[in-house]
């Protein structure tokens, strides 16, 4: 039995305890105590593992979507209607030159069009093949590029092959319920220095992407004489080809004929397609000539090997069709093509027809081009006038239409995304070699064309707005769909989106309020309500993302991080490409041409929410600190530049020098890598400003920060107009010449392409600035207005020059002798040239 406790009585004292014995209470107590701890214990380790949980799912969902919001659209209503560009809604747009990369195309505006093109090759030449298709500088062409234009209903254009010449003319005729009609007309003639006539193939084809059918309708001797077809968005349609002939009313010359109809996964393959098909097998036998066997199209032989298993190709085959025709020089050939919802057409679009309504195109555009830029009234020669034509017509024949996907990333992706499918109408800055949208070329661009038809400007710029993503940001270069995939390196596909390019939208949009104030008109104030949200939010993101270590300050992300390899590591985000900036990229850089490009992108802002009825008061006071030339002169002005510079940790010690590479005693030196230029430092870097006199230190004088009367003016004029350093006979250098960077490589593979040439662009803006400041009363008015004569004359003359002797408008022209040189034709930006001569800014 256990022991039982005796009951102590009342007025009893209770028994006493032993001195080592506790009262039964306080062991009850201090039991329950350690039960209490422990619990706690267990609670809170069970709370932390919930917890650890808990953030551990909250941090997976955050990535997540933090991961999508790069590839995720902005949630305002789109700028512009899905059908905006459709043929009910924009007929007289619908179909166009939109396909800039080849050498003669149309299409409409639609993600997934019929196409028409043109390839040619000369027969009988010494070498082999010689097929053009795509805009290639390969090709080493005398001259091509559209020499009437209007953007609308018709254009000419010139192409200077090797011994002859061709010129591409088509019109467009509205009617119907797609788009209409169009006609093309090619002629073809020889040289003068050639010895005999050449005999050409022309290659007419349609290809449907995806959409559509066609029909080939094989006439005698192999050629085509027509083709049917029909798609949702053109409905029934027929492409005509008519005979080749000397002239418009001569008799039908003597010509072989053949044709290809095969199919195509994609419009990148239409060239090697063609390649792949031609054989030798034909023989041209004029009437009064020797035979001879010439090159045509014949069966699409596929490249693999018989045994080898075809690849699979993912992409729906769409059908492809190709008639040839050989004929000697000279002759003309029209194709024709015909909507079948046309049906009170009064005639066909052929012959006198077409070229009576050519003739009248032409007059209109001479006329129309007169009452907008008034050359002639300034008296520049019928040469300048010609170049002025030609360079706001390749602008405007360079409009194209792309669909398609961007390839994007962001920090929180392990690997790129597929942006959203989009659409994009916008002018190339060249049809060979950048044959597709750029954001800060587009800002530039759209200066000329607004000038010329502003539904142009609103259009593309709309669509570049169409684009944003959630976050504000707009993928610098527009890569969309496979064709123009295929043109581009692998390393410049991914667009990352830290990354941001000069908000030079903001220049055109300046010059359509501008308009808008002299002459207002119901669409632009549309327009601008529609584009203020997505607008608030592009701007916002310049304002979070690109900010710099200083309030106020700004930074370009995006610097090459490869130390090693380059003399100065690239900022291609800030359109300068190799322009040196600080030695050592860090978070401490400050850059001054942002600083200025927010100071304009939040005045004009400003103006938009104050013609809207928005807020407009943040964007008024961002103006006005940014525009402060003593914060400017603060954060930027090098005291021992005399001008204005970047900020960063930086050495000018630097150079590329041979790499040494260590090979062991007795092994053969050809079994190790080849030695490198890589860069040496000689002295380290601290933080100061980077003193690179050049296109980036006038930023406050180019985009008219400065006041008139800054005594910081008379150091840039002095600066711009010293031929030892930015001043030349042709326009002014991208980089002094006493700075050491100067038309230095920036890699062994790499020229200067910065740091020294000529680029119109940044001249154009200096033109423009002289002129203001010419025109504002300050101690600098009479030097400027000076300065701004000189310049202009200088650029001006040089490039119309460099286009008459060559035969291109070129990407940049050099400093020493004023020669175009990069890319070419290059009717981008440097067809600002026109508002130059036009006096238009």
């Amino acid at each position: 039995m256990g022991r039982q406790r005796k009951r102590v009585g009342a007025g009893e004292a209770a028994p006493l305890l032993r001195k080592d014995e506790k009262p039964i209470g306080l062991h009850f107590k201090e039991k329950k105590k350690k039960v209490d701890i422990g619990k706690v214990f267990i609670n809170i380790s069970i709370g932390l593992c919930i917890f650890s949980l808990v953030w551990f799912f909250y941090a997976l969902y955050m990535r997540s979507s933090l991961a999508k919001r790069v590839a995720t659209l902005h949630p305002s209503p789109r700028v512009l209607d899905d059908n905006s560009t459709s043929a009910e809604v924009s007929p007289e747009r619908f179909w166009g030159s939109y396909r800039p990369q080849v050498y003669f195309g149309m299409k409409t505006r639609s993600p997934k069009s019929i196409v028409t093109g043109l390839m040619w090759m000369r027969q009988f030449s010494s070498m082999d093949v010689n097929l053009r298709h795509t805009c290639e500088q390969g090709d080493n062409l005398q001259g091509y590029g559209w020499l009437m234009h209007d953007g609308l209903s018709f254009g000419v254009q010139e192409v200077r092959d090797k011994d002859f010449i061709l010129t591409t003319e088509f019109v467009k005729r509205r009617g119907g319920d797609h788009g209409g009609d169009w006609t093309w007309r090619i002629t073809a003639k020889q040289h003068s220095s050639s010895r005999q006539a050449p005999v050409i193939s022309l290659m007419f084809y349609a290809a449907a992407d995806t959409q559509g059918s066609l029909e080939a309708h094989v006439e005698e001797k192999k050629g085509l004489g027509s083709i049917t077809g029909f798609s949702e968005e053109l409905g029934h349609f027929k492409i005509t080809f008519r005979k080749p002939v000397t002239g418009e009313l001569s008799n039908v010359k003597y010509a072989c004929y053949n044709n290809l109809q095969t199919v195509t996964p994609g419009l990148e393959r239409l060239t090697d397609i063609v390649k792949n098909s031609l054989s030798r097998r034909f023989v041209y036998s004029p009437p009064s000539g020797e035979k001879r066997h010439y090159i045509a199209v014949d069966t699409y032989k596929p490249p693999h090997q018989q045994h080898q298993q075809k690849p699979d190709d993912p992409r729906k085959e769409s059908d492809f069709l190709v008639h040839q025709v050989t004929v000697e020089t000279p002759f003309q050939i029209e194709v024709l093509f015909e909507s079948g919802s046309f049906r009170n057409r009064p005639n066909q679009l052929v012959g006198a027809t077409m070229t009576e309504e050519l003739e009248r195109r032409k007059a209109e555009f001479d006329a129309r081009f007169e009452r907008t830029f008034g050359l002639e009234r300034k008296g520049f020669t019928q040469a300048q006038v010609r170049f002025s034509k030609a360079a706001l017509s390749n602008m405007l024949g360079g409009m194209g239409y792309f669909y398609g996907q961007s390839v994007v990333q962001s920090a929180y992706n392990e690997y790129p995304l597929l942006y959203p499918e989009g659409a994009l109408f916008t002018a190339v800055p060249s049809r060979s070699f950048f044959p597709r949208g750029f954001l800060w070329d587009e800002g530039f661009h759209q200066l000329l064309l607004s000038k010329w038809d502003p539904q142009v400007t609103r259009e593309a710029t709309a669509h570049w707005l169409d684009l944003i993503n959630v976050e504000g940001w707009i993928p610098r270069e527009q890569i969309l769909g496979d064709e123009a995939r295929s043109k581009v390196p692998a390393e410049f596909v991914v667009q990352r989106n830290e990354n941001a390019n000069p908000p030079t939208l903001f220049l055109a949009l300046q010059d359509l309020i501008e308009q808008h104030s002299s002459n207002p008109d119901a669409p632009t104030l549309a327009f601008l309500r529609r584009l203020f949200p997505r607008l608030k939010t592009w701007f916002e993101w310049y304002n979070t993302t690109q900010t710099g270590p200083l309030p106020n300050s700004y930074r370009w992300r995006g610097r090459d991080k490869d130390t090693n390899l380059f003399l100065n590591p690239k900022t291609l985000t800030s359109g300068l490409d190799d322009y040196p900036r600080a030695s050592h990229p860090s978070g401490e850089e400050r850059h001054v041409d942002l600083h200025c490009w927010m100071a304009l992108a939040s005045g004009i802002m400003a103006s938009i929410a104050r013609l809207l009825g928005e807020p407009h008061a943040e964007y008024e006071q961002t103006h006005q600190v940014l525009s402060d030339n003593g914060l400017l002169n603060e954060l930027h002005w090098s005291d021992q530049l005399g001008a204005f510079s970047d900020y960063g940790n930086h050495t000018q010690a630097v150079s590329l020098q041979q790499e040494k590479v260590y090979v062991p005693p007795g092994q053969p030196r050809h079994h190790y890598a080849a030695a490198r230029l890589v860069r040496s430092v000689r002295r380290a870097p601290k933080l100061q400003h980077v003193n690179a006199l050049g296109y980036v230190s006038l930023f406050p004088f180019l985009l008219r920060i400065l006041h008139a009367d800054s005594p910081k003016l008379e150091h840039i004029l002095r600066d711009m107009r010293d031929p030892d350093k930015l001043w030349t006979p042709y326009g002014l250098r991208s980089l002094s010449k006493t700075d050491p960077m100067y038309m230095k490589r920036n890699t062994e593979h790499d020229a200067p392409y910065w740091r020294g040439p000529i680029w119109i662009n940044i001249n154009y803006l200096a033109v423009r600035a002289l002129n203001h400041y010419s025109s504002v009363e300050g101690p600098y008015q009479e030097k400027a207005a000076a300065l701004y004569n000189e310049l202009r004359t200088n650029i001006v003359n040089n490039v119309c020059r460099q286009y008459v002797e060559t035969g291109y408008i070129w990407e940049q022209y050099n400093d020493s002798t004023g020669r175009g040189q990069g890319s070419h034709p290059f009717t981008g930006w440097s067809a600002l040239t026109v508002l130059m001569m036009a006096e238009q800014y």
